[in-house]
């Protein structure tokens, strides 16, 4: 695995070094420094293979991150290292750059000793080591013994992410849905391509162990039970066809249970205290697509430009989008555009060749109308415009395109406490929905 692992600043100075295994010298650092750093044409990928040696490099705060390994190692698996490494470094000093690097090295060589063995990656959750690593003064022989006990406990226990002593006055659940939404669609109004990707985030502040079990209406689990049995908001009242939801790969936070996902479909897990993405899937099929656009250019001559855009929402008129922005593209020889909307406002920007269309607020089911005049420069050599695509980004709460809705989430542990849960869906697109012109 991972032979090496450094951390750089901007000027390409090693600010941590540490070896794992001895088929590399601490040198190596050198190659990478002049082969990316230095270099007046960086590398775009983030490996580098040189020779017999492989580079996985971050950039984060001003740094390098820098994992170096001679064997055929899991790329992946790396970089989620260096991003667990991250994050660790922001649960330690609030934020990972030179500063914080160099007034914590001392520390930061104790965490990759503990992380990493032989180059391994080890148990990475903060909770865990910032019991027995920690910078507050020296404990009483009592305090270090309790310590002592409870990392043995969790450290060697099937509940590393959590520990089982954790106690709240009030106990919430807080889950969050929130969709990205791609889309490309022709100029004719053809959906060339539409799909949805997803991350389901929690914010738990539960007393004790509990387990909580979670509920999809998610196509496998209604087929079975033929739209029957769903316990809360989601209930299916149309049958499955309309209400199911297929989902396509699923990951999962390491909690889960997916012994009893795979057998019954309902997500079963011990949740680590406080915030966390519990899983992340991807949709394809029968995408809602919150924003119907229809968009007219026609090029008159050679000196002008107009543009007739509607737009119509598509959800719930009782729902409504916020910071809704629409850019237009103009050609490169566009000297000035007359913009006349009907709902927000609209301004040209030279320095993108975009007209920028910002509508704070978009009511469900409403529609509006923007048209345009671009006035072109003569030009000698005139190149035919390429017509880059219409891109709209957006924030739509309450709103799923894929049509997943949370049916239920059930708290259970020994005392029988009372929890409150809290469930948000957000839809939303930034760059990634795309209608062509």
């Amino acid at each position: 695995m991972i032979s090496a692992f450094f951390i750089l600043n901007i000027k390409g100075e090693v600010l941590i070094s540490r070896l794992f295994r001895p088929d590399l010298k601490r040198s190596i650092s050198d190659i990478f420094r002049i082969h990316v750093i230095s270099s007046s044409t960086p590398p775009t990928s983030p490996i580098i293979t040189l020779g017999s040696t492989t580079f996985f490099h971050v950039r984060h705060g001003g740094l390098w991150l820098v994992a170096v390994t001679k064997n055929n190692a899991n790329a992946a698996l790396v970089f989620e290292f260096a991003y667990r490494f991250i994050n660790l470094g922001r649960s330690y000093f609030g934020k990972l750059d030179e500063e914080s690097v160099k007034s914590n090295f001392v520390l930061i060589y104790e965490l990759l000793d503990e992380i990493l063995d032989f180059g391994y990656p080890q148990n990475s959750e903060s909770d865990t080591l910032k019991m027995y690593i920690t910078t507050e003064g020296v404990k009483s022989e009592q305090a270090v013994r309790e310590e002592a006990s409870k990392i043995t406990i969790q450290a060697t226990g099937a509940t590393s992410w959590r520990r089982n002593d954790v106690k709240y006055r009030k106990n919430e659940a807080f889950v969050d849905v929130v969709e990205t939404v791609n889309l490309s669609m022709s100029s004719k109004g053809n959906v060339l391509r539409a799909d949805v990707d997803g991350q389901i985030l929690m914010r738990a502040y539960l007393s004790g162990t509990p387990e909580c079990k979670f509920g999809l209406n998610d196509k496998l689990v209604l087929d079975r039970r033929s739209g029957g049995g769903a316990d809360a908001p989601g209930k299916v009242a149309d049958g499955v066809e309309n209400a199911a939801v297929e989902l396509d790969d699923c990951q999962f936070h390491q909690c889960v249970k997916l012994g009893k996902f795979d057998s019954d479909r309902t997500i079963s897990f011990i949740p680590p205290d406080g915030e966390f993405e519990l899983m992340r899937y991807r949709s394809t099929t029968n995408i809602n697509l919150p924003f119907r656009i229809q968009p007219i250019v026609e090029e008159i001559g050679k000196t002008k430009v107009e543009f007739t855009v509607h737009v119509k929402a598509n959800f719930p008129p009782k729902l409504s989008a916020n910071n809704v922005v629409i850019k237009i593209p103009t050609p490169l020889n566009t000297t000035k555009v007359d913009c006349k909307v009907g709902l927000g406002k609209a301004k040209y920007v030279p320095a993108e060749n975009v007209i920028v269309w910002k509508i704070p607020r978009f009511q469900g089911q409403a529609d509006t109308t923007f048209t345009a005049e671009a006035s072109l420069s003569q030009t000698t050599h005139r190149k035919a415009w390429s017509r880059p695509p219409i891109s709209v980004d957006f924030q739509v709460l309450m709103f799923t395109a894929s049509g997943l809705l949370v049916r239920f989430l059930k708290v259970f542990e020994k005392s029988n406490y009372q929890s409150v849960k809290w469930v948000r869906y957000l839809t939303k697109a930034n760059g990634s929905y795309l209608i062509r012109i």
